[in-house]
């Protein structure tokens, strides 16, 4: 990695790692701005780094209590001068476990802007990997799904039906 810009905002990433690993919710909190939007694997929003913060405070003092995040930049996208997407994994190593468990792993998008503090995350949007195949149409289950479409919509059901 050669890219300045790349290697800071992949330090920044592991820093994060980092203070999550030593449950400091504030330095977790300094990779992000005071405006940012972290959205958790359960849908889970908070606004602002303050709510943020308190809530993994609790989570580092509660459930998540000696936990490590594990993860690694995947992708840099470039989107102007000073923001930056970015695509990573991660995972939560619970204190009671040597290791990583099976569907736990997360994908985070996230979004960073240059500040006078350097760069930081300004978003987050964390999902937990679960691949699904997409079935063909002429499977039977999306053979399926065109006739109970068909059938609530003859009966005036649904969306596509005359009484919703």
């Amino acid at each position: 990695m050669t890219d300045p810009d790349d290697l800071q905002l992949t330090q920044l990433f592991q820093r994060m790692c980092q203070a999550w690993s030593d449950g400091d919710a504030v330095a977790y909190g300094t990779c992000f701005t005071e405006d940012c939007d972290y959205v958790s694997f359960d849908g889970t929003r908070a606004q602002g780094r303050a709510a943020m913060v308190e809530a993994h405070d609790r989570l580092f003092r509660g459930v998540l209590f000696g936990s490590a995040l594990v993860g690694e930049v995947e992708a840099i996208r470039h989107l102007g001068e000073d923001v930056a997407l970015l695509h990573g994994t991660g995972s939560v190593l619970v204190a009671w476990r040597t290791e990583l468990p099976k569907r736990r792993l997360t994908r985070n998008t996230l979004v960073a802007v240059r500040t006078d503090e350097g760069w930081q995350f300004t978003a987050i949007h964390n999902g937990r990997v679960r691949p699904m195949a997409i079935p063909a149409p002429d499977s039977a289950v999306s053979r399926l799904a065109r006739v109970v479409v068909r059938t609530s919509s003859a009966v005036g059901l649904g969306r596509t039906g005359r009484a919703a």
